[in-house]
């Protein structure tokens, strides 16, 4: 795999750290919706570099962080039993420690 996913299916092991998942209750309707402007944000953020335009660049950053929210990758965490978001933190030094170290790679 990949992009192992931990077995609570909140987050995807990319480059060594934790990153969100999609909140799997959205209407495939809605997430459709929010992954399409999310890929046009990025290449609008692409685009504004290659043309050195940081107000688009401010702009278009500013929309993938409004798509990721929606999706639940970014914001409030979308389960609701306490645990604290750990995107961006090495699987190793998280609460998924366990986890990690007994995949096989």
């Amino acid at each position: 795999m990949k992009y192992p996913k931990t077995p609570d299916g909140r987050y995807f092991v990319a480059k060594n750290r934790l990153w969100r998942c999609t909140d799997p209750s959205l209407d495939e309707a809605f997430r459709q919706r929010h992954v399409k402007a999310l890929m046009a944000a990025r290449r609008a953020v692409k685009d504004a570099r290659q043309s050195e335009d940081e107000a688009a660049l401010k702009a278009a950053r500013a929309q993938v962080q409004a798509a990721k929210e929606a999706l639940g990758e970014r914001g409030p965490v979308w389960w609701d039993d306490g645990a604290e978001d750990e995107s961006g933190k090495a699987p190793h030094n998280s609460s998924y420690a366990d986890w990690w170290a007994s995949r096989t790679p």
